[in-house]
């Protein structure tokens, strides 16, 4: 299958909603946790964020550092898997989450893949590249994920590199109202099948003008269920948000 005809499958007429780094609002962010609750409160897909380790593993972070989420300090991209293993990364949300531990996208899909499609942004910032997209898209072959995964990220420049790597598996650009002319620029000579914009960012005009260029719209992050009826009436197909089941329940 082509990455258009996947995505389009994946859709089949419906709203998914996925569950922005899991059920962000009830469990440590980007944790088996939060997926894990995302699944039993019925999202169609999981939002998640790779960063390639210093050895070259992809592991699940939010931010450039782990110093948000966790009882560690440093740099994702410095540290190997054992020293993000050793980490904590659930007592900063609540003790009883402590000893959570940060994953690989292995994990994931191991975990959650068979049940939840996923959206997998790359994390970059850089012209050049660390080889994360090279480690994203091999352990989305590993696991077969081509048909469940979309990979996005805000750096057109890891769309296009992702791209060229893994045609077969639909991408997205992902854009906020921070983003660049430049960006934009770069990422309007691109050939994507989803666009992810802000949701404050979105109105007809924008729906109609990608639904002509042939791309599904996701948006994040969305949490208020009046909201989110105005975006699906607009055309928009997945809503990205902390609280799955309050938006699963809005959209019934």
């Amino acid at each position: 299958m082509t990455a258009n005809e996947v995505i389009q499958a994946m859709y089949d007429r419906q709203v998914l909603v996925f569950g922005h780094r899991g059920a962000h609002a009830y469990a440590p962010m980007n944790t088996l946790p939060a997926f894990e609750l995302a699944v039993a409160q019925g999202a169609h897909g999981i939002e998640l964020d790779v960063h390639r380790s210093k050895d070259g593993i992809p592991v699940i972070v939010h931010d450039f550092t782990v110093d948000a989420t966790s009882d560690g300090h440093g740099l994702v991209v410095d540290m190997t898997l054992a020293e993000l293993k050793a980490l904590d990364a659930g007592a900063w949300f609540d003790a009883k989450f402590a000893g959570t531990r940060i994953l690989t996208l292995d994990e994931v899909f191991e975990a959650v893949g068979a049940r939840v499609f996923v959206n997998v942004e790359i994390k970059s910032e850089s012209f050049d590249t660390d080889g994360v997209e090279a480690v994203v898209a091999d352990c989305i072959r590993r696991h077969n994920m081509e048909r469940r995964v979309i990979m996005s990220s805000f750096n057109p420049l890891t769309v296009g590199r992702f791209r060229a790597l893994a045609p077969d598996v639909p991408a997205a650009f992902l854009d906020w109202g921070g983003s660049t002319p430049a960006i934009r620029q770069a990422a309007s000579e691109l050939v994507y099948e989803a666009y992810h914009p802000q949701h404050a960012m979105i109105d007809a005009a924008m729906v109609a003008a990608q639904t002509r260029a042939g791309r599904v719209i996701n948006t994040w992050t969305v949490n208020d269920p009046a909201r989110a009826r105005t975006l699906m009436e607009l055309g928009v197909r997945g809503i990205v948000t902390d609280m799955p089941d309050v938006i699963l329940n809005a959209l019934k």
